[in-house]
């Protein structure tokens, strides 16, 4: 278990348009402009954008793995420690990110390519 910066960098690559920005300890993560998470590679830690709900979720229930970043509005930002992670659950937690910041058009379209989200759910 765990996943490399590297590794992460190259599933960053599933997703659509997204642009990073460095920050001088940190690497910003967005698409089209808006940001969705953060990047540290001295820590080898992402912080991702969540709601609130699954924020509280994930680190009542992974203390270890995650840790509360800060909210802002109805978002919850997790710290994600990569060691601590397997790559398919990073992918998800990014992906959900991503869906909470890109335009809804984009969304839908990552969705149905990826056979998740609501056009999955009902069949389409």
């Amino acid at each position: 278990m765990g996943v490399s910066v590297d590794e992460f960098m190259k599933l960053l690559d599933q997703l659509p348009e997204v642009r990073l920005s460095h920050g001088g300890s940190w690497v910003g993560l967005k698409v089209r402009g808006k940001g969705f998470g953060y990047l540290w590679e001295e820590t080898e830690t992402v912080g991702l954008k969540a709601t609130i709900e699954e924020q509280i979720a994930l680190v009542a229930e992974r203390p270890d793995v995650f840790e509360v970043q800060f909210t802002a509005g109805r978002y919850g930002w997790v710290v994600v420690h990569l060691d601590k992670i397997d790559a398919d659950e990073l992918f998800e937690l990014t992906a959900e990110a991503w869906c909470l910041t890109a335009p809804k058009t984009m969304v839908a379209a990552f969705e149905a390519e990826h056979q998740i989200g609501q056009g999955a759910q009902d069949g389409r």
